[in-house]
C-alpha cells in the first residue's frame, strides 16, 4: 500500500464529505443543471480538487494516476455532481499538454479549471463521426486567422457551453483525407455561429448542432500547426475512449448502488447473477486499468477499454431498471438518465465497430480486413 496515495485517499475524502451537495443536483442537461453544475466546479476548483492531475500553476496538485485514480474513487463513491467541465478536462487539456504552446496553456486552462469556460467537443459532422477524416467543415485562411464554414452535429454540452473544439478541412486540395485537416478553437457566442439544441429520448438538451458562417478564428486558437489536425485528433481520441472519460471509479460507485439497489428490492434471486457480474466487472475494469495504464497514458489498449467500459455501462443500468420495474426507464432518476446516456456508449468516442478492428490490427496483429 503506497501511504503517500492512502494520505491523499483521506485528504480527498474528508474534503468532499465537508462539501458535496446533500441533494442532488438538477441534470446538467438543463439550463438550471448546467448553471448548478458550472457552481460545483468552481467550489471543486476552490478547493482545488477540480484537475488534480494538472500542474500546480494551472490549478491542480501535479499527482500521478495512482493517486488520480484514488481521487475518482473517493469522489463517485461521495455521490459527487457529474462533471460538466468534463469536454475540457479530460479531452481538450489534455490536448493542450501535449500540442499546445504555454501560451495557450497559460490562457485556458485557469478557466476551464475553475468553471468559468465550459468547453463543447465539435467534431462529428453529419456525414462524419467515426470516419472522421471524411469530415467537410472548413477552415478558410484569412488575415490574422481562419474563417470556418460548416456543420458539426452531436456536439456535447454544446447547448450551453461557453467554447467548443474541433478539426476542420484546411486544405481540400491535400493527397488523402485525413491530411490538410487543421484544430481550431472557437466561441460558441461569436457572430457566424448558430446552436441548435437537440433533444434526447428524455426530452433534455444534451447535444446541439452547430452550423458555422465565416467564423473568425485568430492565429492563436490554433492548436499545433495547420495541416496537422489529424494527428493531434489521434491522440485525443485515446484521452476519450481511456480513462479519462470514464475511470474505474465511476463503475465501482455504480455496481455498490446497483449492489444496494437490489438489497432494497428484496435480494430477487432472478437478477443475483447480474448484480455480481456488474461487480466483478468494476472490479476488473479496475485492475486492469492500473495494469494497463502503468503510470502513463494508454495507446490502442484505451480501445479495449472503450468496448468494455460502453457495454458494461448499458448492461449495468438495464439491471438497475429491472429491479425498479417497468415504469422506471422513463421516469427523472439518476438510474433512467444514466441509462439513455449509457445507450450511445457504443457510438460516441469511435464506434466500437472501429474498437474492434484498432483491437484486431494494432493490439492482436490481424490483417486488416472490412474497411
Amino acid at each position: 500500500m503506497d501511504e503517500s496515495v492512502e494520505a491523499f485517499r483521506s485528504q480527498a475524502r474528508a474534503w468532499l464529505a465537508a462539501h458535496v451537495p446533500s441533494e442532488p443536483l438538477p441534470s446538467l442537461e438543463t439550463a438550471e443543471g448546467f448553471a448548478a453544475h458550472r457552481a460545483w466546479e468552481a467550489e471543486l476548483h476552490e478547493g482545488r480538487w477540480s484537475v488534480v492531475n494538472w500542474p500546480e500553476r494551472y490549478g491542480g496538485r501535479g499527482v500521478d494516476l495512482p493517486h488520480w485514480l484514488a481521487f475518482e474513487e473517493e469522489y463517485w463513491a461521495a455521490g459527487a455532481p457529474g462533471r460538466v467541465s468534463q469536454n475540457g478536462v479530460s479531452l481538450l487539456a489534455p490536448t493542450l499538454f501535449d500540442h499546445g504552446t504555454e501560451e495557450q496553456r497559460a490562457r485556458l486552462l485557469p478557466s476551464m479549471a475553475g468553471g468559468r469556460t465550459v468547453w463543447a467537443q465539435a467534431w462529428s459532422e453529419p456525414e462524419a463521426g467515426s470516419d472522421l477524416a471524411s469530415l467537410r467543415s472548413r477552415a478558410v485562411r484569412t488575415d490574422g486567422g481562419w474563417l470556418l464554414h460548416g456543420q458539426k452535429a452531436w456536439s456535447s454540452r454544446a447547448a450551453f457551453a461557453d467554447r467548443a473544439f474541433g478539426v476542420f478541412r484546411s486544405d481540400p486540395a491535400a493527397d488523402r483525407p485525413h491530411r490538410g485537416l487543421t484544430y481550431l478553437m472557437f466561441g460558441l457566442r461569436e457572430p457566424g455561429v448558430t446552436v441548435r439544441p437537440v433533444a434526447r429520448l428524455d426530452g433534455k438538451p444534451a447535444f446541439a448542432e452547430l452550423f458555422l458562417d465565416g467564423v473568425f478564428v485568430p492565429d492563436e486558437d490554433v492548436i499545433g500547426a495547420p495541416g496537422d489536425g489529424w494527428r493531434i485528433a489521434m491522440s485525443a481520441t485515446g484521452n476519450e475512449r481511456g480513462l479519462m472519460l470514464r475511470s474505474p471509479g465511476r463503475f465501482l460507485a455504480s455496481a455498490g448502488r446497483l449492489v444496494r439497489l437490489w438489497r432494497e428490492a428484496g435480494c430477487d434471486p432472478a437478477v443475483r447473477d447480474r448484480v455480481a457480474d456488474a461487480v466483478v466487472g468494476a472490479r476488473a475494469y479496475q485492475l486492469f486499468t492500473e495494469l494497463a495504464a502503468g503510470g502513463g497514458a494508454m495507446g490502442a489498449e484505451s480501445s479495449l477499454t472503450k468496448v468494455f467500459w460502453s457495454e458494461y455501462d448499458i448492461a449495468l443500468h438495464e439491471t438497475a431498471l429491472e429491479l425498479l420495474g417497468a415504469v422506471a426507464e422513463f421516469a427523472d432518476t439518476d438510474w433512467a438518465e444514466g441509462y439513455t446516456f449509457a445507450l450511445a456508449g457504443p457510438v460516441y468516442a469511435g464506434t466500437n465497430e472501429i474498437q474492434r478492428d484498432i483491437i484486431a490490427e494494432r493490439l492482436l496483429g490481424l490483417p486488416k480486413g472490412r474497411r
